[in-house]
């Protein structure tokens, strides 16, 4: 490691406490990674002085300058601006971090699972060929299974070392959030402890394990015409009605502009309904639907995947394309309805 690595190193294990280390390296390791990447923190701390100076210099300083004229009071509001426009841009950062290790975990625990029952089964067929448990767990390590096996492999170290089977594979599986593994691995050694035949247990786990998975897919199968709804809701009917909005507030103001500039405010006073100026302007509306049908995209991403996958981490690729493709229908709407609308008051 050269000298600026070296550096962004120590930056790095500066805002790492010792105390919270062990805990921060167990939490990469769920992730798959095995070294705390002290210079990569490093890295994010310098980078995250560019967006801290624009927010300063364009945003907070204009602010401390109306403040007050003391040049004293000035600075040490400066400090106090940059330090917490810093630590909300750290945070920032940190939070955006969090989300990708713990989705990047999520689909780790969900492969192993993919591949749990063809492991077990490899497992039961050496247990029917005559070996024990424990010879029978460590053959069935092939690169097919990958993570999982990589798993397996780290509980196996730990088993030569000096470490009982039934506790290296309950840290195992209590390092991952997943009731399945959790459950098989538990009932396994509990029936190795009660003095059943492993084997035939490992046969019911599969069984158990494969029940449920065909259970989840007919339950998504069957909640699929829910998902095409809120697909057709967010893509189609949502930017839909905010074109709409925008052309009908942009015939009330053309029309309020119409009548006073014809000077028919006395003719207006006998109508039943008197215009005036419209308080929202049709420009910050777009504006708003815009953003709108952002936060409308990310909701309801998450209930199509809690629908779907029984998780929001499992269909949080959803999102991206509820987004691209309200997006590309609400513009689409709005060329066809300014094309439509825009002879009223031409």
């Amino acid at each position: 490691m050269g000298l600026a690595g070296q550096m962004l190193e120590s930056v790095g294990k500066a805002f790492i406490f010792e105390r919270f280390r062990p805990k921060l390296k167990g939490y990469l390791s769920r992730a798959g990674i095995s070294e705390v990447p002290f210079a990569l923190m490093g890295g994010l701390f310098w980078l995250s002085i560019f967006p801290v100076a624009y927010l300063f210099i364009f945003k907070v300083w204009g602010i401390v300058i109306e403040k007050s004229h003391n040049p004293v009071f000035q600075f040490l509001l400066a400090v106090v601006s940059w330090s917490i426009v810093h630590f909300a841009v750290l945070a920032a950062i940190a939070a955006v971090v969090y989300f990708y290790l713990d989705l990047r975990i999520f689909n780790r625990t969900k492969k192993m699972e993919a591949v749990l029952p063809d492991f077990l089964r490899m497992v039961s067929e050496n247990l029917k060929g005559g070996m024990p448990f424990e010879r029978s767990l460590w053959s069935a390590i092939k690169p097919e299974f990958g993570i999982l096996s990589q798993e397996v492999r780290l509980a196996a170290k730990k088993v030569i070392t000096g470490t009982d089977v039934d506790v290296a594979i309950i840290e195992f599986t209590s390092k991952y959030d997943s009731p399945m593994l959790r459950r098989s691995f538990d009932l396994i050694l509990e029936g190795m402890k009660g003095g059943a035949k492993t084997a035939e247990v490992i046969d019911r786990v599969i069984d158990t394990i494969e029940e449920t998975k065909e259970l989840k897919a007919d339950m998504a199968a069957t909640n699929l015409s829910y998902v095409i709804f809120v697909i057709v809701i967010v893509v189609i009917v949502a930017p839909g009605l905010f074109t709409l909005s925008f052309q009908f507030l942009t015939i009330l103001q053309g029309l309020g502009e119409r009548i006073s500039s014809s000077g028919a405010e006395q003719a207006g006073a006998s109508l039943p309904i008197s215009f005036g100026k419209v308080s929202i302007e049709p420009e910050r509306f777009r504006d708003f639907s815009r953003y709108a049908l952002m936060v409308i995209s990310l909701f309801a991403g998450m209930i199509v995947s809690l629908i779907s996958k029984g998780s929001i981490k499992g269909g949080i690729r959803f999102v991206p394309f509820l987004f691209i493709g309200s997006q590309i229908v609400y513009a689409v709407t709005m060329k066809i309805g300014t094309s439509v609308f825009s002879g009223f008051f031409a």
